[in-house]
């Protein structure tokens, strides 16, 4: 196989990694949020009935804003039914998972789960804008974000919580661009709504930032023509603009399928100079930024018949996707997009946390553990901190159905502040290993501190209940400094860390 080449150099880069970028994704969806999250009873439950196992996870797992609580939950969510006495919050038929909402865990134990997480863990509120508007998003900022001597703040510390929520992160509403979505509108109608709710909102609090919705996919009809039309409406009331993407093999093409980022730079790419075209025809010269706040692998063709078959059930098994080592190459080609866009993409929320298509599995009453996709977004974030560097490949090629010719290697790579660099690689090739070097200009770089790979024999090997460590990173020896430059062989199918300092 030919050597894949690239040059480090830290006069050119790419920009500053926000640790928005290691965002997740909590939604009332089948056991996300009850005996994922929360299961009182548990024998790792805490007083609040948060799973300690999980907690423990999560902090492993590096994530910092959490958005809440939906997706398409919230086209249909009454924030006041989240509040209060547990004992007396009602039961609810949840429309976008035809199942029932039983309010115990709410707007409080999110709050109560995002400290005990530690202080990276941001809140990302999402407002409903299906079946609700202005001003029950006043409403609830009212009460989650005002310190006191208003009805609702009031409220809010009779329900216990004295303190403000200070939440400053908000999503405007969620998918409103597809048929799906409880209260669908068309960019004309959900531009001129999410502008009123943006500007209302900033009455009370000029200093939120906020996210207006892009498409929910680059293949929808509307794409392009949907964020043009809302950023006309709301371009100086809003900070962000979101993206959501999800990917999956069809009809077993699973060369196409580990190209999939291909399309996710596509998307970014082509959002952003929808962005800048409408700055430009606004003669703005404020950037609008991205909020890629859904993407993940998900089997998606197997959903619509799940849901279907529910009776409004409490907590289904829903989207419990069991990755493989496939799954977890293609997920960090993804991570690596994000980063190498980290420009412009400032926030993205990987959907979502636990059991429904997650990193993290849970048993109720039992154990919890790591899917293949944990890996990945563990080292990113914890590794992916600092100045993204300008990485353009000279990487042998394949052919995919769907993307045509694709590189092998993918990669990017990021430089701390201390002046380490970690290079990020996916070896794309089903068969093959993949030579790469790497030339380093103008860093002080004069060790390998390691090199750590996730690849199996196997490339449907997964964790599972019966084994949770089937698949787990190893160290890959003989990747050396030598004559300026970085020299490593990248096993097939892999997603490489490599430290230097």
């Amino acid at each position: 196989m030919r050597t894949a080449r690239f040059t480090l150099d830290p006069a050119f880069t790419v920009g500053e990694v926000n640790p928005r970028l290691f965002g997740s994704f909590v939604e009332h969806l089948g056991r996300c949020v009850y005996t994922g999250i929360f299961e009182p009873g548990h024998p790792t439950a805490d007083d609040a009935g948060l799973r300690q196992d999980v907690l423990d996870l999560v902090r492993e797992l590096g994530v910092t804003a959490i958005r809440y609580p939906g997706g398409n939950f919230v086209s249909g969510y009454k924030w006041e039914d989240s509040v209060g006495p547990v004992e007396d919050r009602p039961r609810r038929l949840d429309l976008a998972w035809r199942s029932t909402e039983t309010n115990r865990f709410g707007l409080s134990e999110y709050i109560d789960f995002l400290k005990k997480i530690g202080p990276q863990a941001e809140p990302m509120m999402a407002v409903n804008l299906g079946t609700r508007g202005v001003a029950e998003a006043l409403e609830l900022q009212e009460y989650a974000n005002h310190p006191s001597g208003t009805a609702l703040s009031d409220l809010r510390a009779e329900h216990g919580d004295k303190d403000p929520f200070g939440i400053r992160l908000w999503c405007l509403g969620n998918e409103m661009d597809g048929p799906w979505q409880t209260g669908h509108k068309t960019a004309e109608e959900y531009g001129r709504l999410a502008a009123e709710t943006a500007r209302a909102m900033r009455q009370i609090d000029p200093d939120l930032e906020l996210v207006a919705c892009g498409s929910s996919g680059q293949s929808m009809e509307t794409f392009a023509e949907w964020e043009a039309t809302v950023l006309k409406e709301t371009y100086d009331l809003v900070d962000h603009i979101s993206l959501h993407a999800y990917y999956e093999p069809h009809d077993g093409d699973i060369d196409s399928f580990l190209a999939s980022a291909v399309d996710m730079e596509s998307f970014i790419e082509n959002v952003v100079a929808t962005c800048d075209h409408i700055g430009a025809r606004l003669k703005s010269k404020k950037r609008i930024n991205l909020s890629f706040d859904e993407w993940n692998v998900w089997y998606m063709a197997k959903t619509e018949a799940e849901v279907s078959a529910l009776d409004w059930p409490e907590a289904p098994r829903l989207l419990e996707d069991n990755y493989s080592l496939t799954d977890a190459v293609v997920f960090g080609s993804l991570l690596i997009a994000l980063l190498r866009h980290a420009d412009r993409v400032t926030v993205a929320c990987l959907a979502q946390l636990v059991n429904v298509i997650a990193p993290i599995m849970t048993e109720p009453g039992g154990p919890a553990w790591r899917q293949t996709t944990f890996f990945p977004f563990a080292q990113a974030s914890k590794y992916g901190r600092g100045e993204v560097l300008d990485v353009r490949v000279d990487s042998p090629t394949y052919e995919t159905k769907k993307y045509g010719e694709a590189d092998l290697l993918h990669a990017t790579a990021v430089r701390a502040e201390d002046g380490s660099v970690t290079v990020f690689a996916v070896n794309r090739s089903r068969t093959e290993s993949l030579p790469l070097d790497v030339a380093l200009s103008g860093l002080d770089l004069t060790e390998v501190v390691e090199h750590s790979a996730l690849a199996d024999a196997d490339p449907d090997a997964r964790n599972t209940l019966a084994e949770p460590e089937r698949v787990v990173p190893h160290q890959v020896e003989g990747t050396r400094l030598r004559d300026g430059g970085l020299a490593a062989v990248l096993e097939p199918l892999s997603w490489n860390v490599i430290r230097l300092r």
